[in-house]
C-alpha cells in the first residue's frame, strides 16, 4: 500500500455558525487519482484549502506527506491548478514557465512541460493574448512543471476543445502511472468516470460515498435500457417501474430500478424490438441519487 500523500483525519471546519465539514476522514495515496465530487457548497473547496494549509481545521488534522501543510518541505511537493488564475497578462508563456520552474528543486525540463501541456507554438506569446483554452493549458503546465508528488486539479478541462481535453487526460494518466497523487474536482462526471481510481462524494459537509467508480455506481440500483423500438416514449414513461423514457431517433432510452420487469414488458409490447442494451447506472446517475439521499 502506497503512503498517503494527503490526509484529512476526522476533520471538521466552521465558518462562524456554518459548519462546512463534519468529521471527514479522507486520503489520497501516491499513484492514485481521487475525484472529489459534490454539489456546490458541499465542502470541496474547504477540504482543498485545509490540505493546502490556507486554513486550519476547527477540529481534526490535515496532513501533506505526514507533515503539517504549512511546512515548506511539504508544499514544494505540491502542484495546483485552480478554476481561475491571476497570472500577469503581459508576461510571455516562456517567462511564466521559467519563473514557476525556478521555485521547485527538481522541475521537469522545459521541453517536457511544453509536450505534456501542449504549449508548442505558445512559448513566445504573451499570456493575456491567448484564448481561454490556451490559457488553461498554460495553467496546467505551471501546475505540473515542478514534478509534483501531489497535484490538485480544479475543473482542469473547462474551456478546452476535445483534442486538448484528450491530450490533458493522457498526461494526467501518465503522471498517475509515474506515481503522482492527484485530487481532481470536476463537474464533468464522465471525466471523473474516465480518470478516477477512487471517487469521494461530499454532501452538506459530510463524506457520503468513498470507493472505486464501480463501487460507487453499484450503490444505485438504477439501470439504463436502450433499444430500437416503435413504442411511444410517453407511454413507456407512464409504466410504474419506469423513472424516465425518451426517444433518440429510432432508439428509446429508459431509466428504471426494475430492469428485468421493463425488459419483459418491452418484449411483450413490441415484437419488432431490436438491439436491446441494459447498462448499470453511470457515475452521473449514482452521484445524483447519492447526493439526493444525503439531502
Amino acid at each position: 500500500m502506497q503512503a498517503a500523500a494527503a490526509e484529512l483525519e476526522n476533520v471538521s471546519h466552521r465558518y462562524g455558525a456554518v459548519t462546512a465539514l463534519h468529521g471527514v476522514d479522507l486520503s489520497v495515496r501516491q499513484g492514485e487519482l481521487l475525484a472529489l465530487l459534490g454539489p456546490n457548497g458541499a465542502g470541496k473547496s474547504t477540504a482543498i484549502s485545509l490540505w493546502l494549509g490556507l486554513a486550519q481545521p476547527t477540529a481534526g488534522a490535515a496532513r501533506l506527506f505526514g507533515e503539517p501543510p504549512q511546512r515548506l518541505s511539504a508544499r514544494r511537493r505540491v502542484g495546483l491548478m485552480l478554476q481561475s488564475a491571476g497570472l500577469p497578462e503581459t508576461l510571455k508563456v516562456c517567462e511564466l514557465l521559467a519563473q514557476t520552474r525556478a521555485a521547485y528543486p527538481d522541475p521537469y525540463p522545459t521541453g517536457d512541460c511544453v509536450d505534456m501541456a501542449g504549449l508548442d507554438g505558445l512559448m513566445g506569446r504573451r499570456y493575456g493574448k491567448l484564448s481561454g483554452g490556451q490559457q488553461r493549458r498554460v495553467q496546467f503546465a505551471l501546475a505540473i512543471c515542478g514534478r509534483p508528488s501531489l497535484l490538485f486539479l480544479d475543473e482542469p478541462t473547462v474551456g478546452l476543445d476535445v483534442e486538448a481535453r484528450t491530450a490533458l487526460w493522457r498526461t494526467i494518466r501518465t503522471l498517475v502511472a509515474d506515481g503522482s497523487a492527484i485530487v481532481l474536482t470536476t463537474h464533468y462526471l464522465e471525466e471523473a468516470e474516465a480518470l478516477a481510481d477512487r471517487v469521494a462524494v461530499l454532501a452538506r459537509g459530510r463524506l457520503v460515498a468513498d470507493g472505486s467508480v464501480s463501487q460507487v455506481r453499484a450503490r444505485v440500483a438504477q439501470k439504463r435500457i436502450r433499444c430500437i423500438s416503435t413504442l411511444d416514449a410517453g407511454t413507456v414513461s407512464a409504466w410504474p417501474e419506469v423513472r424516465s423514457a425518451c426517444r433518440d431517433g429510432e432508439r428509446i432510452e429508459i431509466v428504471t430500478d426494475a430492469a428485468e420487469l421493463v425488459v419483459r414488458q418491452l418484449l411483450f409490447e413490441d415484437t419488432g424490438l431490436a438491439e436491446l442494451e441494459v447498462q448499470r447506472a453511470g457515475l452521473a446517475e449514482a452521484f445524483v441519487e447519492i447526493t439526493r439521499a444525503a439531502a
